[in-house]
């Protein structure tokens, strides 16, 4: 996936969470918070291939991570996401950082993992198990517009979801449920 389209993945993700009221801290969130966060940490895990926009700003830490890990290894990970929420807790209990950023910090993260299941090489969600895991949706391949037609689909969704939320109720859930 590309860094648009993972920023705009991110966009949606963090708009579904104060929409669906994820936890109470984003129920409460700030948009001059959350957003951000997401902006700011949705690129972080490409920081292991060298040629990525973060990587490429960043050399001297892609290049020694990309050699340890490859691309989409160790930062594409649960792992990672515990290694980012204990080095909240550990080193940076000193320093004051609202409950809204680092929520929005963990969305903006778990975006770009969830935006990387969707291509066909998936992600090693369990590392240093090797197995990838995903849903082939994206394949830039094929079609090179189709990931930004999917995530400004997805961006229009969720900003108009309160409209769409009884219709969702009341017909498509009961629908998807019965042909399930």
């Amino acid at each position: 996936m590309t860094a648009n389209g993972h920023i705009f993945f991110a966009l949606a993700c963090a708009i579904c969470a104060k929409h669906f009221e994820l936890t109470k801290v984003i129920i409460q969130a700030d948009w001059w918070h959350l957003i951000p966060a997401v902006l700011i940490t949705c690129l972080i895990p490409d920081i292991d291939h060298p040629y990525s926009l973060i990587g490429q700003r960043l050399r001297w830490i892609s290049l020694p991570i990309s050699l340890i890990f490859g691309h989409r290894g160790f930062t594409h990970s649960f792992l990672a996401l515990i290694f980012l929420s204990s080095f909240k807790i550990i080193c940076l209990d000193n320093i004051s950082i609202p409950d809204d950023i680092f929520q929005g910090m963990i969305i903006g993260y778990c975006s770009h993992i969830i935006a990387d299941a969707l291509t066909p090489a998936g992600v090693p969600l369990f590392w240093p198990y090797r197995k990838r895991f995903g849903i082939p949706v994206i394949n830039n391949k094929k079609n090179k517009n189709i990931e930004q037609k999917i995530c400004c689909c997805l961006i229009g969704f969720t900003i108009l979801f309160p409209i769409f939320e009884p219709l969702l109720v009341k017909f498509i859930i009961p629908l998807a449920i019965k042909l399930f």
